[in-house]
């Protein structure tokens, strides 16, 4: 199939090449041309403009920073007569009633809109291991099929658009809430002098444990949170929108908020493009 992919950052990228290495014709465009000159070495045609990569495509995958990036992309002047006919795939986070709205916007012009979130990061993309969480009919996901393939084996038909966004963002709620508790305990363990092995070898043994604390335990010991497959700031993002949608679905938001002001305090300590373990710095810094 011939694939338009908007957006190559840190997922966009490695999702391109997967799509190249099944044989598709890729077609990419970023904001910033730099991020796809590696690409276009390795055999992806390069848009100048989005509506050039959307024109000849099959199907148009989204992955842009947010809800309205997606927008100024897919319905801007020029793009809109060119979704007459096609089928978008947004594989960006967003909001589930933002999800809503612009898939009855690209129906207006012509095309259709489906989600599909992903678990997982960029080891997860660049093996094709993904776990895809695809919104839309089931005619939609069936047509899909043979474009998941290169993103994960087992894709996961969830409901409608804006029901796989849901997900998502249930799930990433999970990884704020989990590392915000574990930093704190963590910090008081520090703190009060205890020995952190001790500590971990009994929450280990319990049924509070959780394997992302193992996984964040080196970093935030080390201070070291550079290289990030899933940066601070795009945390803050999620929570930003888990708490939005929580407020939109009559639900108290309140534990969101405080997550997010100890994201933003990190990212004022120009941690924002750091690993989002650096959570603890906030939680440890006092701050106020």
């Amino acid at each position: 199939m011939h694939i338009a992919l908007l957006g190559t950052g840190l997922m966009g990228e490695p999702l391109a090449r997967r799509l190249l290495a099944e044989g598709h014709t890729v077609t990419v465009w970023n904001r910033s041309p730099g991020k796809t000159e590696a690409l276009a070495e390795e055999g992806a045609e390069v848009a100048t403009y989005p509506h050039d990569a959307i024109s000849e495509a099959d199907w148009v995958i989204t992955m842009v920073a947010n809800a309205d990036a997606i927008r100024e992309v897919l319905l801007n002047n020029e793009s809109r007569p060119a979704l007459a006919g096609r089928r978008v795939l947004n594989m960006a986070t967003i909001g589930p009633h933002e999800a809503r709205a612009l898939a009855e916007e690209v129906a207006a012009a012509g095309g259709e809109l489906m989600e599909c979130t992903v678990l997982g990061s960029i080891p997860e993309a660049r093996s094709g291991s993904l776990i895809l969480m695809v919104g839309g009919t089931v005619e939609q996901f069936d047509a899909a099929g043979p474009l998941l393939a290169a993103f994960g084996t087992n894709p996961l038909h969830i409901g409608e658009v804006g029901q796989a966004t849901a997900l998502k963002l249930a799930m990433n709620q999970l990884i704020a809430g989990l590392t915000t508790s574990f930093a704190l305990s963590l910090g008081l363990v520090q703190r009060e002098g205890l020995d952190v092995e001790q500590f971990m070898a009994v929450l280990r043994d319990s049924a509070l444990y959780a394997p992302t604390f193992d996984k964040k335990l080196g970093r935030m010991l080390e201070g070291s949170y550079g290289s990030p497959n899933f940066p601070l700031e795009h945390l803050l993002k999620d929570v930003n929108l888990m708490e939005d949608a929580a407020r939109k679905d009559g639900l108290d938001a309140s534990l969101m908020v405080t997550i997010g002001r100890l994201l933003e305090r990190a990212e004022g300590q120009g941690l924002g493009q750091a690993d989002y373990s650096a959570l603890l710095e906030a939680i440890t810094s006092r701050g106020e």
